[in-house]
């Protein structure tokens, strides 16, 4: 539940912070009149990104056993790509997010209404196809016939509107290079085990060989239903009889994934220092 909660959360304020740039822009530039625009365009991404979500699971629950996890493990891995390329952008431009969208929203602001809404409809779409494909192939893999997960994501969506609203309103101040650090190295592990995961799913559909070669099985020691195995699986996608190749690719991505990403935060922060430092002098 709380690997989904963090999904949610992660994805949820990256989404709510565009929100707030692009209508705090526009109240402060006095063009309240654009308003409706923007909120229209939003609206549409909302709905396409829900809409999107419904389709991949009433739209899995008419396939054979072998279909769903094909298209489960080919969209984990679709899913893992997207949401690592995400972690390390927001990482990169989050402090000029703010002057990118106010660039977008001037040009549609002198193209017309239509314009509006095609840009606020972009900003927030894609981080709305994203949040579902992500949120759907996670609950997928932690699912155990519960709505813990779906309920962990849903939470920790509704936690980033109300402190996107808390942003806007002035009555918050994240440090949002901190809070994208942190929450981007989760994310990191998160997502190698929704790749593991994957990899089992389409080792079910037969699409790759090995299901039986197991790397170890601790079942007896850590039961799979047990309170243990039930938080290992739900904050890291752990499972007690993993196959070789799930360790395989575990490892391949999450250990150069980290790696790198912790030298790129690294080398942002000392390059930070060194600005201050020389804007001090």
């Amino acid at each position: 539940m709380f690997a989904n909660y963090l999904i949610g959360l992660r994805e949820g304020l990256e989404a709510s912070l565009i929100v707030c740039i692009l209508v705090a822009y526009l109240v402060k530039t006095d063009r309240r009149d654009a308003l409706k625009p923007v909120w229209l365009g939003i609206g549409v991404a909302v709905f396409l990104a829900l809409a999107f979500g419904a389709g991949l699971e009433f739209g899995s629950q008419e396939m054979t056993f072998k279909a769903q996890e094909a298209l489960g493990g080919s969209l984990s891995i679709v899913a893992v790509g997207l949401v690592t390329w995400m972690v390390f952008w927001m990482r990169r431009t989050a402090r000029h997010l703010k002057t990118e969208l106010q660039g977008k929203l001037d040009s549609a602001l002198s193209m017309g209404t239509a314009a509006l809404v095609v840009t606020a409809f972009l900003a927030v779409g894609r981080e709305g196809l994203e949040t579902s494909l992500f949120v759907w192939t996670a609950v997928h893999a932690t699912s155990d016939g519960t709505t813990e997960p779906v309920v962990g994501a849903l939470l920790g969506l509704a936690t980033a509107v109300v402190l996107g609203w808390l942003f806007y309103r002035g009555a918050l101040r994240i440090n949002l290079a901190k809070f994208f650090t942190w929450t981007g190295g989760m994310l990191v592990v998160v997502a190698a085990g929704v790749l593991a995961y994957g990899v089992h799913d389409l080792q079910e559909a037969d699409f790759i060989g090995g299901l039986n070669n197991l790397a170890f099985d601790i079942s007896s020691t850590i039961a799979p239903d047990g309170w243990l195995g039930t938080l290992l699986k739900g904050v890291f996608n752990f499972q007690p009889d993993p196959t070789v190749l799930q360790v395989v690719v575990w490892c391949l991505y999450l250990i150069p994934t980290m790696a790198f990403f912790l030298g790129f935060t690294i080398r942002r922060s000392e390059r930070a220092g060194a600005v201050e430092a020389s804007s001090s002098r």
